[in-house]
C-alpha cells in the first residue's frame, strides 16, 4: 500500500501552506521533548521513554492518545515490572518469540519499550533511535513526521538487525487511546477469516456490531478483549475528534494467524484501548533491516452519531 496515496484519498480539504515546525519543550515533567506543529495538528515526542505521547488538534490541550498521568516525568527502572506510560510505541512480533529471544515472556524487550532513545529534529519532525536490544540484536529507528498543511502524522519504523543470528520478526505498532465512544475496523473485502475477524481473547467484545465490511465495538469495562482482522484501516471516535489509523498492508505471513490490525480494550480502572498495526514476519540477518509506515489522520467530530463518524472516516473520505 502506498500511504502517500492513502493520504490523498482520505483527505477532502485542500492543503494549506502551513510549514511543519519542531520545538523543544518540557512535557509533563519530561525535559528535552519535541512538539511538532503544522497548523492542523500537533504531536508530542518524549525520547526519554521512547514514545509518541500525544497527537492532538492544533491548539487543543488534550488529544486521543491515552497517557498514564500517574507516571508523569518518571523513567523506566531496572525491575521486571512493566511500566505502562501510554502513547504510541513498537514491539517485535510475534510475542510468542519473546521467551526464546530474551529468556522471559514478560515484560517486553527492553530496548523497544524501556530504554531512552536518542532523538534529533528533522525537516518535518523527529527521528528516535533506540539502543540495540540485547535479546533481538535489533536497533529500532522511528521517523515521526507531520504532513505539511494536513492533519496527518506519519511514522516510519525501521528495525535494523545489528547483532546476533538470523531471526524472523515483524514490526508491531501499538497506539494506546483514551476511552472511546466507538472503535471500528474496515474489514478486508475478501477476508481469510470466515467472520471477517478473529477473536484473540475469550471474551466477546462489548457492543460488537458488524454491518457489511464495518465492524464496531466499545470498551469492555470488566474484561480484557482483543480481536484481529486482515483489514488495514481502524478508527477511534471520541467526544471531540476522530482518529483514523492506516496500517501498511501487503503480501506476506502476518502474526497471530494472519492479522494486519488488532484492537484491544482494557478493563477498569485504566480506561484505554489499543489500535495495533502489524507488519509481515520477515527473516533478517545481521546487516539487514525492515521497515513499515503507519499513518494517523485526526479530524474534529462532524456528526453526533459515533457510528456515522466512523463510517465517514473509513468510507466517505
Amino acid at each position: 500500500m502506498n500511504l502517500r496515496a492513502v493520504t490523498a484519498a482520505v483527505l477532502d480539504t485542500p492543503a494549506n501552506q502551513e510549514a511543519v515546525t519542531v520545538e523543544r519543550i518540557t512535557y509533563h515533567g519530561w525535559p528535552d521533548c519535541y512538539l511538532l506543529l503544522n497548523g492542523r495538528v500537533e504531536a508530542v515526542v518524549v525520547p526519554a521513554i521512547g514514545r509518541v505521547m500525544q497527537l492532538r488538534l492544533a491548539g487543543e490541550a488534550e488529544g486521543p492518545f491515552w497517557e498514564n498521568r500517574a507516571l508523569d516525568g518518571q523513567l523506566h527502572d531496572a525491575s521486571d515490572e512493566w511500566v505502562n506510560f501510554g502513547g504510541d510505541k513498537c514491539w517485535p512480533a510475534p510475542q510468542s518469540a519473546w521467551p526464546r529471544q530474551q529468556g522471559r515472556e514478560w515484560p517486553p524487550p527492553a530496548a523497544f519499550d524501556s530504554w531512552p532513545t536518542q532523538a534529533a529534529a528533522t525537516e518535518f519532525g523527529v527521528t528516535m533511535t533506540s539502543p540495540v536490544d540485547p535479546g533481538f540484536g535489533i536497533q529500532m529507528v522511528r521517523h515521526v513526521e507531520l504532513d505539511a498543511g494536513q492533519p496527518v502524522l506519519r511514522i516510519r519504523t525501521e528495525y535494523r538487525k545489528l547483532l546476533g543470528g538470523a531471526l524472523r520478526v515483524g514490526i508491531w505498532t501499538i497506539t494506546q487511546l483514551r476511552e472511546p465512544e466507538r472503535v471500528a475496523i474496515l474489514l478486508a473485502e475478501n477476508s481469510k477469516f470466515p467472520a471477517g475477524n478473529l477473536r484473540l481473547l475469550p471474551v466477546q467484545p462489548a457492543e460488537l456490531k458488524i454491518d457489511g465490511r464495518l465492524l464496531w465495538l466499545g470498551r469492555h469495562t470488566s474484561e480484557q478483549v482483543k480481536i484481529g482482522t486482515d483489514g488495514s484501516c481502524m478508527v477511534w471516535v471520541g467526544a471531540r475528534c476522530a482518529l483514523r489509523i492506516d496500517a501498511e498492508a501487503g503480501p506476506g505471513e502476518y502474526p497471530d494467524g494472519g492479522c494486519v490490525t488488532e484492537i484491544y480494550t482494557n478493563p477498569d480502572p485504566l480506561p484505554y484501548v489499543e489500535l495495533e498495526a502489524l507488519g509481515p514476519l520477515q527473516g533478517i540477518n545481521a546487516g539487514d533491516r525492515i521497515e513499515r509506515t503507519t499513518l494517523y489522520t485526526l479530524r474534529p467530530r462532524s456528526t453526533s452519531d459515533p457510528e456515522d463518524e466512523a463510517r465517514k472516516m473509513l468510507i466517505s473520505m
